[in-house]
């Protein structure tokens, strides 16, 4: 989100998912879409069988790789390396779109200069991907007609985020690869709301509509008028930057919704220390989760796929209505009830707030969901924004703008950014030789509290999975229970030997917390403009258990 708003100004991904069906290119780079974002990848299958070609970017040969004309098993944090590699055989090739870069963007010079020593051999000999692989993506994504960049947590979730992401809008912005139907850059979202919260404000330096919060004086002056308060015009923190304060003693409170941070925050020992420090912890929930049972107060939430009313917004930025099918059970309360409440005790009452009334408020405030009526919504089928008006359709892609010829219709133009190749913050050493990268399976979602009440076939527990060349060198066997150990703590874990993986990489989800905490072993290095964690480059090292001694007690 915060890679697209510095190139263009708006948090969202570009395209819809219809384009995805009638692409040329799709270079999925740092997404395993296939088993973390499924719905999006039967759009990518049906592109496939019309025709496009896939290039998959990703250290592990997953089940979106398999998928794929390409894979480019590159080397865990070198993305940046190879993104700028890409650009300089391009460059060098003239097949860069010279018209579009002169009329639509800036900064060119610099960036070209800057990716001029990333030679196809260096790049192949930093990323681990071999050079004529590099040349023929390079070559394939500047000539394609069509082509589009998509991404998710396997670029964000590193200590160098926005420099990851603004690498790869790059090649969007020297190929003209952007602002026309079936091309773009599209970040895939982990769940059927994280657009629309970004949306609506809940990151810490907008207002709702991306409005900013320090350099928007009208926007900030709209809000301040309907709400009746002061807004202070300081940006606030991130998540990240929470815990930092809560370590200062800076931050002595936290009101968590919907949100596990003491199974899903990296270097989790860590956590659990700060969130008991605090002086009062809420947590409004749909489960009792490992968070709520550190909790002075527990507010019960309601589910909001079944149990409340108002909207989303997905990957494509269509907002889509939800509709109550279930009361919630016992004392469950719909979320906008609990927050009126905790605000009528804190002296402002809000009277009976729905979520139909909160939506037309954010209609007036939030000039690109202005158009977005219920009833539109409703007849629609959902609306993508920007929907400035009643008339207006709303929009299928982004930036058409940048193409047009008029300035004051073109807005500002978009910056090239030179970026530099950074590697992870934990290093591999002899001490700890292996890198750990995590991710999800289709079967699960993040800390298991959603997925974890049923069962499913495709479901197998938590693993180590290690490729056959470790499990060999290791001397490993499948379903060994093994320590595996990282400069922050150690878990356990039985081995899963994976052929995906390439020798020194292995993997691990957040799943099972309860039975291994991934989580004790990450680093809580973070990308200091996203605030996101390196969840993805953790050095770590397996060591065999000692054999249990012969008539010992159970």
């Amino acid at each position: 989100m915060v890679g697209l708003a510095t190139v263009f100004g708006a948090g969202g991904g570009t395209s819809s998912y219809e384009e995805v069906e009638h692409t040329d290119l799709v270079l999925l780079w740092g997404s395993n879409a296939r088993a973390a974002h499924p719905i999006f990848f039967h759009h990518v299958l049906k592109g496939i069988h019309n025709g496009a070609s896939l290039i998959a970017v990703d250290p592990r040969r997953t089940e979106s790789a398999e998928w794929a004309d390409l894979w480019l098993g590159i080397d865990v944090g070198t993305d940046i390396a190879l993104s700028n590699t890409i650009a300089r055989e391009i460059i060098v090739n003239d097949l860069h779109d010279t018209a579009f870069i002169a009329h639509a963007t800036l900064g060119f010079e610099d960036y070209a200069d800057s990716v001029m020593e990333w030679t196809l051999e260096r790049g192949s000999e930093v990323t681990g991907v071999p050079a004529d692989v590099i040349r023929e993506v390079a070559h394939a994504y500047a000539k394609a007609d069509r082509a589009m960049i998509c991404w998710t947590l396997g670029i964000t979730e590193h200590h160098n985020a926005v420099d990851n992401v603004v690498s790869l809008i790059n090649l969007a912005l020297l190929t003209g690869h952007v602002g026309t139907y079936g091309s773009g850059v599209n970040p895939l979202r982990g769940q059927n709301n994280v657009q629309g919260g970004g949306d609506m404000g809940a990151i810490p330096n907008k207002l709702a509509g991306f409005q900013d919060i320090e350099q928007d004086h009208v926007a900030r002056a709209r809000f301040e008028a309907a709400w009746g308060v002061s807004i202070i015009p300081t940006y606030g923190y991130t998540l990240t930057q929470m815990f930092e304060a809560m370590e200062r003693g800076d931050l002595t409170a936290a009101y968590v919704i919907g949100e596990n941070p003491a199974s899903s925050e990296a270097d989790k020992t860590h956590t659990v220390e700060l969130l008991k420090g605090l002086d009062c912890l809420i947590v409004q929930d749909i489960f009792m989760t490992r968070t709520a049972e550190l909790a002075d107060v527990v507010f019960p939430a309601s589910n909001s796929a079944f149990e409340s009313e108002g909207t989303v917004t997905n990957s494509e930025r269509r907002v889509q209505r939800m509709r109550k099918a279930l009361d919630p059970p016992g004392n469950a309360r719909d979320d906008i009830w609990i927050i009126a409440q905790l605000a009528a005790r804190l002296g402002h009452d809000w009277g009976e707030v729905t979520p139909h009334a909160a939506w037309e408020e954010l209609r007036t405030l939030s000039p690109m969901h202005a158009g977005m009526s219920y009833e539109r919504l409703d007849e629609l089928g959902g609306i993508q924004w920007p929907c400035p008006d009643e008339s207006h359709p709303g929009t299928k892609f982004l930036h058409a703008r940048l193409w047009a010829d008029d300035p004051a219709e073109q807005g500002p133009k978009a910056p090239f950014s030179v970026v530099v190749d950074d590697p992870p913050v934990d290093t591999l050493t002899e001490e700890y030789p292996l890198r750990l990268t995590t991710g999800r399976r289709l079967d699960s979602y993040n800390t298991g509290v959603q997925t974890g009440g049923y069962t499913s076939p495709l479901r197998r527990g938590e693993s180590i999975d290690v490729s056959p060349e470790d499990a060999e060198r290791f001397g490993l066997a499948e379903g060994e229970i093994v320590a595996i150990s990282s400069r922050r703590g150690v878990v356990e874990a039985p081995v899963h030997v994976d052929h995906a993986l390439r020798p020194g990489l292995v993997f691990m989800t957040f799943h099972f917390p309860d039975q291994v905490d991934t989580n004790v072993l990450t680093i809580d290095a973070t990308d200091p403009r996203s605030g996101t964690a390196e969840f993805k480059a953790t050095a770590v090292r397996i060591d065999k258990l000692p054999a249990p001694v012969a008539g010992g007690s159970e």
